[in-house]
């Protein structure tokens, strides 16, 4: 189950990769449970009916990472540097995550590594299909259709789901990242509202 407990190990793991990276990865940990917080909201799978598997709790991390790394992205100034590096080590702590529940679920250790570079693939076609969305006008049912095939597979179950409820969601936390302080991520707090009460 893509829910992890997680340990010093993964702090250890960032200081592995060393450099300034190391320096923040207590920040990095720290945006990481509050992604993982908010992708496990029950709200998503009782009222919106994303799938409580393993591929919707992936999505619904995946989606709420890569709100954290799109505020990243925009930080500007002298802090830039420092934010792409945040973002990478916020990317590799996840994907270190990945690997150890797979591995916890029984894959083996060949099937490990082919395995997470097809997240990591996955991972990468969302970035950019949440990416160009967000960037088209709120009207623009962009988000809504990629968030459908996203969370459902592009499953029949998507319909009547509130995908426009979700793509403004979606939106307001895209919002509520932007204006965060570059203080409270790197204190590694990331504010999301939580989902919407109603599909209707």
């Amino acid at each position: 189950m893509i829910f992890p407990a997680i340990t010093r190990r993964y702090i250890d793991f960032l200081k592995f990769l060393g450099g300034q990276r190391s320096k923040l990865s207590v920040s990095a940990l720290g945006l990481y449970r509050a992604t993982v917080a908010a992708a496990r909201a029950p709200g998503f799978y009782a009222i919106h009916g994303v799938p409580d598997t393993p591929d919707g709790r992936f999505d619904l991390i995946a989606l709420h990472v890569f709100l954290v790394l799109r505020r990243l992205k925009r930080e500007p100034g002298p802090a830039e540097a420092q934010a792409s590096e945040l973002a990478q080590a916020l990317t590799d702590l996840m994907f270190a995550d990945m690997d150890r529940n797979l591995r916890e679920m029984g894959v083996g250790d060949l099937a490990v590594g082919k395995q997470v570079k097809a997240l990591a693939a996955a991972f990468r076609g969302r970035v950019a299909a949440y990416d160009a969305a967000l960037e088209r006008s709120d009207g623009d049912p962009g988000l809504a259709l990629a968030l459908g095939r996203n969370l459902y597979r592009g499953a029949g179950q998507a319909e009547g789901k509130g995908l426009a409820r979700l793509a403004h969601h979606v939106r307001a936390a895209d919002a509520a990242l932007a204006a965060l302080p570059w203080s409270a991520l790197t204190a590694g707090n990331a504010v999301f509202p939580p989902p919407p009460d109603t599909t209707d």
